[in-house]
């Protein structure tokens, strides 16, 4: 999210950092959001959010956890928010359920009344936002008592592979660009620091969880094609050098990847999620009665 249309900016020292440009769906899904997917599954199981429940996505981006709700959760209707109209209008012609509704929105400023929804939910956007404590204390605002908040993020610093094998890579070329790589950027991405973002906006019975899946590629042109898209920090690195670097890069990728005997290339994706529910009962205020 952020309040330029298309454009998330993740913190970067770098003034001449490229812009991370997230407009293109069809762009955006070979890259991580056909992962994202498999993520969203094992997610919404762990979630349990009862049938006939009323949803929002925050930063629903392609659509991949509003089409997860509607496949798993049996909701009473989905709302799909995102920054860039691209992506709206992405989810929007994708997804065709009388349930859901999609529209530009901001996640740290949800147009949605307080006490309205069951379940606010957000896949690979927290670390986006400039401020996540905002974004987290939206979504348990809107929540009625006893509803659900929950997000997930890649572990950028660890086990999302894919991208950690890309900035190995790019940092062993180009020192510089160690403040671009998201697992140094984004701090929020680990266990700790989400349990803290959902216990600071007031959520109780909060719960951290690792989500381990499977990446697996047909070869390397599978694996490396989706970095020319430009969609997210990586790509949006990939797509900022000139051709000669960018083939350094490449090669420099394809020597530290392990194919299987068939060319495939299989890597582990990790996504951390965390979950909490908004209190039934905010207590009495200073100075009143028990």
């Amino acid at each position: 999210m952020s309040s330029t249309p298309g454009v998330r900016q993740g913190p970067s020292p770098i003034t001449s950092s490229p812009a991370e440009v997230w407009s293109a769906g069809e762009a955006y899904e070979p890259y991580v959001g056909r992962w994202s997917r498999v993520v969203a599954r094992r997610f919404i199981d762990w979630l349990s959010v009862p049938a006939e429940s009323d949803w929002l996505d925050v930063g629903c981006g392609s659509g991949a956890l509003v089409q997860t709700i509607l496949d798993l959760a049996r909701p009473r209707r989905v709302i799909g928010i995102d920054s860039s109209p691209g992506y709206v209008a992405f989810a929007a012609g994708r997804i065709k359920d009388a349930k859901t509704e999609f529209k530009v929105g901001d996640a740290q400023r949800l147009d949605q009344v307080e006490n309205s929804l069951d379940a606010a939910v957000s896949g690979l956007v927290l670390n986006f936002l400039p401020r996540p404590e905002r974004g987290a204390a939206e979504m348990a605002r809107i929540l009625r008592p006893g509803g659900m908040a929950a997000a997930y993020v890649w572990d950028y610093a660890g086990q999302m592979r894919m991208m950690r094998t890309f900035w190995d890579a790019a940092v062993e070329l180009n020192p510089a660009a160690r403040a671009l790589d998201e697992g140094v950027r984004f701090a929020v991405c680990r266990p700790g620091p989400l349990r803290a973002l959902w216990e600071g906006a007031g959520l109780e019975v909060v719960e951290t969880l690792a989500v381990d899946v499977e990446t697996r590629f047909r070869d390397f042109h599978d694996f490396w094609t989706p970095f020319l898209g430009g969609q997210g920090p990586a790509p949006s690195y990939a797509m900022s050098l000139g051709e000669a670097a960018r083939t350094r890069l490449r090669e420099s990728i394809h020597s530290r990847l392990k194919p299987e005997a068939d060319g495939s290339i299989r890597l582990t994706a990790r996504a951390w999620a965390v979950r909490g529910r908004k209190p039934r009962s905010q207590g009495p205020r200073s100075g009143e009665k028990r």
